[in-house]
């Protein structure tokens, strides 16, 4: 009897009584306000009262499951599917061949209701053959408890009965002999003692020859890779499999598609290529195979291919396909390396003419620009207003803020010379000691020049107030000491005196290089020791001002260096250069540079690290200024991280300059650039 996926089904859910499980082993029904209930214990049927016997005798008549008792089934269409069916009104035909039709099928709610109100409702199937329900009987429940329980499906049958030996034969016994051991088996041969001795004889006067194992030489190539031992042991040439020539495709079709066939005009314009750009065979199209004539080059090609096979060179070139991905470095996520500054937040504007240097407080309030229109501007940073101007009455080339809070101090090349402001910032105490510092009175002493002209004289600037240090040729160059008393000053043209020293309180200029090997382009200080960084245009020198000694010397490589610029940590330098190249020099690991980055196509202009955040960026005529990633770890077994975050762009060309510098905020990843275009702008996070 089949099933169906209507309303009537019989699931495991069914199959568990509300009274009892099947899995129990315990069936019970309410027939008739009479209970009816039996236990398989695998001993047959369950028995019932005394009082019922003729009623169970009865019952197991109506329900015996004989052969001869099966009702035909009505549904004559054989094995033909159900599902041709199911579109139709009939399910099949009967042994008359009337159409079976298919009764109404009832709703789920109906279903529901049914199933509460009879309580032999679920002993009802629905056989899909036969589009009916079927009532199993109390029998056919039993079986399928059974079934359930992994039982056979009778009681009274035995899975495991005693073997019963249905052959006879004579000798019962063991087959094997019982009899004692014969006494041969225990006394050695002596025909085997004979044959032995002949054969010791033979060995000893030589009749007999043992193959004696070869000694294996233990030669070894010393630079030979172990998987070609194989190979190297084997005599003569090793197998090399012949190429495979290409299969044909669809252009050696006889009959190839209209696409395939080439015109008249490209067939002539085969004519102007070059013999070996020419294409070896030209589609055509033929009725059938057999108006194909000879291919023409049949015997020529052929003879190539054996020319190819004699020529094939005796060599396994061994390749090793590696993804190119897998060679990237895994770097972060720039999500993850945040804050950093890549957005333009605000502009200061007031220059006229193109703004070359800039320089930011130590607190990071205020900021200094100077310019080609002969001006000095502080700036309030929060605000973008213009709080002092001064007028030089010369180009600006390079500013350089006071590093200590308490001397708020500008020093600004103007022209050739140096000049000392004070920024008029801060408290007036602050101020006031500032004045006290740019006082100058008397002819300040001088250097120790042994009777020759002074490389330096402090003068006092009348217009604004402040010092002018008058050096013997043009200045490029200013840095201050993290102190903020001394400063440096670089004179390209200099000679020994390209480099001097100059100390604030005692207004004095030293000249510590007595010779001083290539030309300077910039000079700085260390952050925390007393170590003083000199770059030339191919190399940088560290020098121990205290031992008066050169260090170190850094080789970049480059072509010209055209800035410089020191981690806080002091262990690690950059350097930009005229090419557009960017160096990074680790001074523990090496004195070649750890990393070189080609970031822009023209001259940098500047490079700077930041005070506090992993950030170090650099400026270029390009237009564009680079924001970079650089942690340096206190392990001094793992190299710094470099991670290129972002590109600025936002400044115009003028002439061909673009970026012309880049200062970092002391305290906040923000990143202040001046431009050609006289406009100095603020990114942010």
């Amino acid at each position: 009897m089949g099933h169906s996926d209507g309303e009537h089904e019989l699931e495991g859910d069914d199959l568990s009584a509300d009274d009892s499980s099947w899995s129990d082993g315990v069936w019970s029904e309410d027939d008739d306000e009479e209970s009816l209930s039996f236990e398989d214990s695998g001993e047959g049927s369950g028995s019932g009262s005394g009082s019922d016997a003729d009623s169970d005798e009865a019952a197991a008549a109506e329900e015996s499951d004989s052969s001869e008792d099966e009702v035909a089934p009505r549904n004559t269409v054989g094995d033909m599917p159900l599902e041709w069916y199911k579109d139709e009104e009939h399910i099949g035909y009967d042994i008359d061949g009337r159409k079976i039709k298919k009764r109404d099928r009832e709703g789920r709610i109906e279903a529901y209701l049914r199933n509460a109100d009879d309580a032999k409702n679920w002993r009802k199937i629905y056989d899909e053959y036969n589009d009916e329900e079927v009532q199993i009987t109390k029998e056919e429940a039993k079986i399928i408890s059974r079934l359930l329980k992994g039982k056979t499906p009778h009681a009274n049958f035995d899975p495991y009965p005693d073997y019963v030996d249905w052959f006879e034969y004579e000798d019962k016994g063991h087959p094997l002999s019982s009899a004692p051991e014969p006494k041969r088996r225990f006394v050695p041969s002596k025909w085997e003692q004979k044959k032995v001795v002949k054969l010791v004889r033979a060995i000893r006067n030589g009749w007999i020859k043992l193959d004696k194992p070869k000694e294996e030489s233990n030669l070894y190539l010393l630079w030979g890779d172990e998987t070609d031992t194989a190979d190297n042991k084997r005599q003569g040439l090793s197998y090399i499999p012949a190429p495979k020539p290409n299969l044909p495709g669809h252009e050696e079709s006889y009959n190839p598609s209209v696409e395939y066939i080439p015109t008249q005009e490209e067939i002539d314009s085969y004519q102007l290529m070059y013999e070996e750009d020419r294409p070896k065979f030209i589609p055509k199209r033929f009725e059938s195979l057999r108006s194909v004539p000879s291919y023409e080059k049949a015997l020529r090609e052929g003879f190539d291919r054996c020319l190819d096979l004699y020529l094939c060179p005796r060599t396994r070139k061994k390749r090793i396909n590696i993804d190119p991905e897998s060679l990237k470095p895994k770097l972060p996520s720039k999500k993850d390396l945040r804050p950093y500054p890549k957005t333009c937040y605000l502009e200061f504007k007031g220059h006229t003419s193109p703004v070359t240097s800039i320089s930011v407080e130590t607190t990071g309030q205020w900021l200094a620009s100077g310019s080609r229109d002969g001006t000095i501007r502080v700036w309030e940073v929060e605000t973008g207003r213009c709080l002092k101007v001064w007028n030089v009455g010369g180009d600006v080339r390079h500013i350089a803020w006071n590093p200590s809070p308490d001397r708020p101090i500008l020093a600004a090349i103007v022209g050739h010379d140096l000049v000392l402001i004070n920024a008029e910032v801060g408290s007036e105490e602050v101020q006031m000691r500032a004045k006290e510092l740019l006082k100058i009175g008397e002819m300040a002493p001088q250097d120790d020049t042994d009777g020759k002209k002074p490389a330096v004289r402090w003068m006092r600037h009348e217009t604004l107030d402040g010092i002018t240090l008058i050096h013997h040729k043009a200045v490029s160059n200013v840095d201050w000491h993290f102190k903020g008393d001394y400063f440096t000053t670089v004179v390209p043209s200099g000679d020994t005196r390209a480099v001097l020293l100059h100390q604030l309180t005692k207004k004095h200029s030293h000249h510590p290089f007595r010779k001083l090997p290539g030309l300077p382009v910039a000079a700085t200080f260390h952050p925390s020791q007393k170590m003083f960084f000199v770059a030339t245009k191919k190399f940088v020198r560290v020098y121990d001002l205290q031992k008066a000694q050169l260090v170190k010397k850094l080789e970049s490589g480059l072509r010209e260096i055209s800035s410089i610029s020191i981690h806080p940590g002091g262990d690690n330098v950059i350097v930009g250069s005229k090419d557009g190249k960017l160096c990074w020099f680790d001074t523990d690991l090496s004195t070649r540079p750890y990393k070189t980055l080609k970031i822009h196509s023209k001259d940098i202009t500047n490079v700077t690290f930041h005070r506090k955040y992993p950030l170090f960026a650099s400026s270029s005529e390009d237009c564009t200024a680079y924001v970079c990633h650089g942690m340096v770890y206190s392990d001094l077994n793992q190299n710094p991280l470099i991670v290129p975050l972002e590109i600025l762009r936002g400044h115009s060309s003028l002439d061909g300059r673009g970026v012309l510098d880049c200062k970092f905020h002391p305290k906040q990843p923000w990143l202040f650039t001046a431009g050609a275009d006289s406009v100095i702008r603020l990114y942010c996070d």
